[in-house]
């Protein structure tokens, strides 16, 4: 298992790995809690001299992944949202983006999980929330917070490396992608039965 794990981090943890993963980490169809911020710190200590790099990449995923995300919401519409988002978690999100103001976006975008940032964004692309303010909003929080972590990443570097090589953090990262890989399932058969016709349409046809 220790193996497994430092596989995945090896193959996120690079330049490519982290646009990647920050890009997956943004729409509906991967769930890896606290995976982007992990390699973003991690990335950021071996890169040393280039760390301030790191945050950029990740920026750039999260908006594109983000992106696709947007546009699926805007071709759902409101309508629709209730087929991809659980009743529960559309009221909180809907109540939040009623209030349209760049505090209230920066708040959510700054949120680290378990608030549902993937439905968020679905739903601001269906509620037709204003494009530039959203992603203009996105960029800039994005970077602020994956730059704090990247700046702790460079001041407790050695640190950081030497506690991610332990055997804990293999072992909470082995879980962390056990868990990953069931809630990627989940959404996946989640956004399957979304697209199926319901049983009014079908019964309508």
């Amino acid at each position: 298992m220790r193996a497994f794990s430092k596989s995945i981090l090896a193959l996120f943890a690079s330049p490519l790995g982290v646009v990647v993963l920050a890009a997956l980490d943004s729409t509906l169809f991967f769930s890896l809690p606290f995976g982007i911020d992990a390699v973003v710190i991690l990335l950021a200590a071996r890169m040393k001299d280039t760390w301030w790099f790191v945050p950029l990449l990740a920026t750039i995923g999260s908006v594109a992944g983000a992106a696709l995300t947007f546009w699926m919401g805007e071709k759902i519409g409101e309508k629709g949202l209730d087929r991809w988002i659980p009743s529960n978690r559309l009221d909180q999100v809907r109540a939040r983006i009623q209030n349209r103001s760049v505090v209230a976006l920066a708040i959510v975008d700054l949120m680290p999980p378990p608030f549902p940032f993937s439905p968020f964004v679905l739903a601001a692309g269906a509620l037709a929330v204003e494009r530039k303010r959203f992603f203009g909003t996105l960029v800039v929080c994005r970077l602020l917070r994956f730059g704090i972590e990247a700046t702790l990443a460079l001041r407790y570097g050695r640190r950081i490396l030497v506690w991610m090589e332990s055997d804990i953090f293999q072992t909470v990262v082995a879980f962390f992608i056990v868990l990953a890989i069931v809630l990627t399932g989940l959404s996946l058969v989640r956004i399957w039965r979304s697209t199926r016709p319901s049983k009014r349409h079908r019964a309508a046809a």
